[in-house]
């Protein structure tokens, strides 16, 4: 199948409140463009410098999420094309982007990255870390950034499960911010779950945003 007949199979079963992400990595911007001609708009990379590279060459239309870890020496490229960085992993990381965002006079969003899964090599909150008073009220302190919601990546396993505890954890977690915290800010709304293998399941955990890639695109082409 075509990257178009892919795209319109996987938004035929999505609900019309959940958004997808095209998840671009690793693949040549001809292979970008299919989707875009496609009417796939929101392009998620991964990596600063392959983004800072492919942003220039496709429309400016094209609405760039951020997905993968973000260091702080990356910040700056980053910050000049994403639409939304859906990384943000600690408060170092935040108070960086707020600071680019405010030597550029860039208005950016951003999810915060939600730590439910098993494995210790995915980055992101503890929960509990980011419900204690002190980091909300250095959530609070922002000009140039927008919290629009947050990300989380479940375990990787056949577990179907367990992954469904933990895009629940994640989802209950969401809910409670948006309370607690952002009761008078309507846009924190995005939910963002799901990818290739286990996005079904987010979906009815409550995702409002997937990232998907290979389902797309096919196997990494670099």
């Amino acid at each position: 199948m075509s990257i178009a007949d892919n795209i319109a199979r996987i938004k035929s079963q999505l609900p019309p409140s959940v958004e997808l992400v095209a998840v671009s990595k690793f693949h040549p911007v001809e292979r970008l463009q299919q989707a875009i001609d496609a009417g796939q708009l929101l392009l998620g990379e991964s990596r600063a410098q392959e983004l800072a590279a492919k942003a220039p060459q496709l429309p400016q239309q094209v609405k760039w999420h951020f997905i993968g870890h973000l260091q702080t020496n990356k910040v700056r490229p980053v910050v000049a094309h994403a639409t939304i960085i859906e990384s943000i992993d600690s408060l170092r990381l935040l108070q960086a982007v707020e600071m680019e965002a405010t030597r550029t006079s860039r208005q950016i969003d951003v999810l915060l990255q939600l730590h439910v899964a098993q494995e210790q090599t995915k980055t992101g909150f503890a929960i509990e870390e980011l419900l204690t008073h002190a980091t909300l009220q250095r959530l609070d302190n922002l000009s140039h950034v927008r919290i629009r919601g947050i990300m989380a990546m479940a375990s990787l396993t056949d577990d179907n499960s367990q992954i469904q505890r933990e895009f629940t954890l994640a989802r209950n977690a969401f809910e409670l911010l948006r309370d607690e915290f952002f009761a008078h800010q309507p846009h924190f709304d995005i939910v963002s779950m799901g990818m290739s293998d286990d996005w079904r399941i987010a979906v009815d955990c409550g995702s409002t945003m997937v990232r998907i890639g290979t389902a797309i695109f096919g196997p990494r082409e670099y």
